[in-house]
């Protein structure tokens, strides 16, 4: 059996890296970031102002990370998410933990080629996106986004290909 958490920063490429390897593992991927922006779209709200109502109100999240931990529980899958290797790690559920990250300017700047505006309005997004997710998961979990002692790899995306990053992750399985 072989599960996968991917998490990390956004734009980042762990959403491109996850898909490539589930092509190569065919393994089952679940992405948790699409399930909260249906949340988000749910309540009419923009993913910025979202993440603000949820600062407010935990539930929207603990649902979310308790669904993560019920698909973790059943293994042979690749999750994706900010909290997916904590949620493996705080649960010992044996996976293996990628952390995949790189600069805030790289960052924005693929955001911006997927999804359009300027870097400028990207860069203050991700900024303010990473400080809710952090206050909410240091209050909710005390989990600090910033320990990556957990992970098993680590990885900067930014001067790799996607075909690199999932040649690293297929090596330490294979390990």
């Amino acid at each position: 059996m072989v599960t996968i958490t991917i998490s990390g920063t956004p734009g980042s490429g762990k959403s491109t890296v996850a898909k490539i390897l589930k092509k190569k593992l065919e393994l089952k991927y679940i992405y948790s970031g699409m399930i909260f922006r249906q949340l988000a779209e749910e309540h009419n709200m923009e993913l910025e102002k979202f993440g603000k109502y949820c600062e407010q109100n935990s539930e929207i999240d603990k649902k979310l990370d308790a669904r993560q931990l019920e698909i973790l529980k059943k293994g042979d899958v690749i999750l994706e998410g900010r909290l997916a290797g904590w949620i493996a790690y705080k649960n010992n559920i044996p996976a293996l933990k990628v952390s995949i990250d790189t600069d805030i300017d790289t960052r924005a700047r693929r955001i911006v080629n997927r999804e359009k505006g300027s870097v400028e309005y990207r860069k203050d997004e991700i900024i303010e996106r990473e400080r809710s997710e952090a206050l909410r998961y240091k209050n909710y979990y005390n989990i600090d986004l910033k320990d990556k002692s957990i992970y098993d790899l680590i990885i900067d995306s930014k001067d790799k290909s996607p075909d690199e990053i999932v040649e690293i992750i297929i090596k330490k399985i294979e390990e």
